[in-house]
């Protein structure tokens, strides 16, 4: 994936700005914010404008899937090609943990910055458990930021101390 990421950011970074590429990189789904913050650290963008810039380009898109993201799972199942995906996400809404902590569970899912986890993945997830907005919206950023912490510490702590970037 961060072989993707950066023939990406170098292709974008020729016509657009380092911060604008952070933000689009970050809307993006699967990679999301997790890949914005590489792609920040790699365009030399400091720790904190990445983390804001790449946590509002995550966040931006996430209303709308948790608005229409039952609607479109189903309209996904209707089609072989998305049926794998949509099933998936429903079988993830549906284990036992996001079922019986539903908020605290969605906290750590989008917290944890793992392949298939994050706010996309989240706001499906929780469009599928029937959560309202008021109450998902503000646990899906807390697990962004969060996330967002994971990754400043990783880009930034860890790829800076042994020279990489």
């Amino acid at each position: 994936m961060e072989v993707i990421i950066d023939n990406m950011v170098s292709f974008l970074d020729q016509y657009l700005s380092p911060e604008l590429v952070a933000f689009l990189v970050s809307m993006l789904p699967v990679v999301e914010l997790r890949g914005g913050i590489i792609a920040a650290y790699a365009l030399g963008i400091d720790w904190l404008p990445a983390l804001l810039i790449c946590t509002l380009g995550n966040m931006l898109p996430i209303p709308f899937v948790l608005l229409f993201g039952r609607k479109l799972v189903d309209w996904m199942k209707k089609f072989k090609l998305f049926r794998r995906i949509a099933n998936r996400m429903e079988n993830k809404a549906h284990e036992h943990s996001m079922k019986k902590f539903k908020l605290l569970g969605l906290f750590i899912f989008v917290a944890i910055p793992l392949p298939g986890t994050g706010a996309w993945t989240g706001a499906f997830v929780a469009s599928i458990l029937n959560l309202r907005m008021k109450d998902a919206l503000p646990v899906i950023t807390a697990g962004v930021l969060t996330a967002g912490l994971v990754m400043l510490i990783l880009s930034f702590g860890l790829l800076h101390s042994i020279g990489i970037g």
